[in-house]
């Protein structure tokens, strides 16, 4: 131990010690609080587009300041609140049919015992979060589509064709449908990893009392998940107005704007298509507020049901 060692106090020998350990670990995470740094935090001083009548070519301090007159405006839009609208009833039925699908694989998973079969299974149904959306729609397209297998077999038997994918009343589950698809696989991973900590003697326990398969699930496995599926939800609620841009701009034309625009498919076309980037600045503002007050609003919920939530 060197000098300098010490003559250091407890506390930061212990610091220093742990600094050591885990070097290499804490350096792995830099690449991603520098992307977090960049492009979510440093974002948010463009906020300021927002009150201005924004300009490229005269920049922040050349274009001129409108107040509040970017929200007047986006408030008094229609399609802004249809975007709205259809946001909210993508992310609800996403609530409804992807949240609970991973703890529902996850709860079969756990039930594999042999081995190589369980890390087989997931290995498999990982797969497609690494996908690109690009893939994935190109997969639905050649499925589902106009001149897809689904209507080419109908074709040949003689049956009527549908086309699914240009089908605005069938656009918002066919997206959620898509989510389930590709994200249930890989959200089961913290869900595994929470039922690897539930004590076995608990199931032998209720099993002996009589409990069923249900009964085991509802007072022993789901107390256990409690803590998990709270703070995954106030998180979701967090995010209940992004329900996935690239995967929806994809397939926007193929059903329009009444049934395909959302709020980040609006910013974008209002932004950087139409160059009305004051009013897209709003509108991403107003998203970005909708969802800080979700986060608190669920995590003061959550510490009134007991839970530690995402913060105390």
């Amino acid at each position: 131990m060197s000098v300098q060692t010490r003559s250091m106090s407890p506390a930061r020998r212990a610091r220093a010690r742990r600094w050591r350990r885990d070097r290499m670990l804490l350096l792995l995470v830099v690449p991603g609080l520098v992307y977090y740094l960049i492009f979510h935090y440093g974002a948010l001083f463009g906020s300021v587009l927002a009150f201005l009548d924004y300009a490229p070519f005269l920049g922040l301090s050349g274009s001129r300041w409108v107040g509040g007159q970017n929200f007047e405006r986006l408030l008094g839009d229609a399609d802004f609140w249809r975007a709205t609208l259809n946001t909210l009833e993508i992310s609800l039925l996403q609530l409804i049919f992807f949240f609970p699908a991973p703890l529902a694989l996850a709860m079969m998973l756990h039930s594999l015992t042999h081995t190589r079969i369980k890390r087989f299974v997931q290995s498999v149904v990982y797969l497609p979060h690494f996908i690109s959306w690009v893939i994935v729609v190109a997969l639905f397209q050649q499925m589902l589509g106009a001149t897809g297998v689904l209507n080419g077999f109908l074709s040949d038997s003689g049956l009527h064709t549908v086309h699914i994918l240009g089908n605005p009343d069938a656009f918002k589950p066919m997206l959620v449908a898509q989510v389930i698809w590709k994200d249930t696989g890989w959200g089961t991973i913290i869900f595994l990893a929470a039922l690897t900590h539930v004590d076995e003697q608990l199931y032998e326990a209720s099993a002996i009392d009589g409990a069923g398969p249900w009964r085991r699930f509802w007072h022993v496995t789901l107390p256990a998940l409690r803590p998990v599926i709270v703070l995954l939800l106030v998180l979701r609620l967090g995010e209940i107005l992004s329900v996935g841009f690239e995967q929806i701009l994809l397939q926007r034309d193929a059903v329009g704007a009444r049934a395909g625009e959302i709020i980040d498919t609006f910013v974008y076309y209002r932004g950087i298509q139409s160059g009305d980037f004051g009013f897209a600045a709003a509108a991403g503002l107003f998203k970005g507020v909708v969802g800080a007050i979700l986060v608190y609003a669920a995590n003061k919920i959550s510490h009134r049901l007991g839970e530690s939530g995402v913060y105390q």
